[in-house]
């Protein structure tokens, strides 16, 4: 689920925004050196041993990474990463996560180990097969739901971090990106944006569902009407003003009801927003209705919707999409598809007779985790373009 409460920021406003950014997580872990913006993108920052009780079978890191934000800054990164016991050399698959949140306690190097991660089974599938993963806080510092490109990046820089930690042994395992929703377009953005950000990174696949590929169009659709999903919409509307303060300030459109709710949420998890946000619409909380005139704020969504993109993956491609998934419409990822075919990209699309978001989800991930392990074993490579 991302953006349509980012309506509220869609206007004309002083360059002067006032993001509220989520409490710093106090583990030292977690806190960027002074010195990060010497390092290149995917430069290793520091890395620990972790505890995976939870997750039998495995071992686990957490490694810190240089990486860059949406204006071009360092910033640092965290992945968090399960390797399965006695495997040598296994494959490795960057899981993201459905964070959906903006607090750090919601990211995957927390939520993996205190039940805010909603897919957390899901994403041990690949250890049954003797893979290991690695589930990067996309997100970043800020935890900027919404902001897309930046989660691309980071994904990317993830994968160039954990092949660098020697004692992962995955510096020359095959390379799978994987995800859906919010994940998915992690995901899918970091596969098209790898021949330019990462060239030197080899991915044998990339499989993304359910992608929200048009955030302007998300946002046109939803406007100001009640929503049962409206609380993940306002925290995406501040996660995109935590990345982008002075070009979409929407915490200037807010009412007192909305800095009130702005503030009781900016360190919540999925279910809480989800919860709170079910009797709350977006015409309680603005201070005014002028808000879809500014260019300055479409172009930050069109900046983050992959329709618009104009570069393309050359990584093998699986993506799968609901025809009638209302909240991640199919009509722009298969624009998008096409536009990746006609620059030669291999990728293949499925469409899912289906229109509940997640039931998609359910109903693709058995083909695509199939999709990734054709790829390891060097097998062809399926098109529909």
């Amino acid at each position: 689920m991302v953006v349509s409460l980012l309506t509220l920021g869609l206007f004309a406003a002083p360059a002067n925004a006032n993001p509220l950014y989520p409490t710093p997580d106090p583990d030292p872990f977690f806190t960027a050196p002074s010195d990060i913006g010497e390092l290149a993108p995917g430069d290793v920052v520091r890395k620990r041993r972790i505890d995976t009780f939870l997750y039998p079978g495995t071992e686990g890191w957490q490694v810190a990474f240089r990486s860059t934000n949406s204006a071009g800054n360092a910033i640092m990164g965290v992945t968090t990463v399960l390797l399965p016991i006695g495997v040598q050399n296994p494959p490795l698959v960057s899981y993201q996560a459905l964070i959906n949140s903006i607090g750090t306690r919601c990211n995957p190097s927390q939520s993996l180990f205190n039940g805010e991660l909603q897919d957390a089974p899901g994403a041990m599938l690949p250890l049954q097969r003797g893979w290991a993963i690695s589930v990067p806080d996309y997100l970043g510092p800020t935890v900027a739901y919404g902001a897309a490109k930046l989660s691309g990046m980071i994904t990317l820089d993830s994968v160039r971090a954990v092949q660098k930690v020697a004692e992962l042994g995955v510096s020359t395992s095959p390379v799978a990106l994987a995800g859906y929703s919010g994940g998915g377009m992690a995901t899918a953005w970091a596969g098209a944006l790898q021949p330019t950000y990462a060239p030197e990174l080899e991915l044998a696949a990339v499989v993304a569902g359910g992608i929200p590929a048009d955030l302007e169009l998300m946002a046109d659709a939803l406007g100001f009407a009640p929503h049962p999903g409206f609380g993940l919409a306002f925290a995406a509307a501040m996660g995109i003003e935590r990345e982008y303060p002075e070009r979409v300030p929407v915490s200037d459109s807010l009412n007192e009801d909305g800095l009130w709710f702005r503030e009781f949420t900016k360190d919540a998890c999925r279910r809480f927003l989800l919860f709170h946000g079910l009797a709350r619409n977006a015409e309680q909380m603005a201070a005014s209705k002028d808000l879809m005139t500014s260019e300055v704020a479409r172009g930050v969504l069109r900046e983050n919707s992959l329709v618009h993109f104009t570069g393309a993956p050359t990584a093998p491609t699986y993506i799968w999409q609901g025809r009638y998934d209302t909240l991640t419409p199919w009509e722009p990822v298969a624009r998008s598809v096409a536009h990746f075919c006609s620059k030669g990209a291999p990728v293949n699309m499925v469409t899912v007779e289906i229109s509940e978001h997640m039931t998609a989800a359910a109903a693709g991930f058995v083909d695509a985790w199939n999709y990734v392990e054709s790829r390891f074993r060097d097998e062809p490579v399926p098109t529909n373009c």
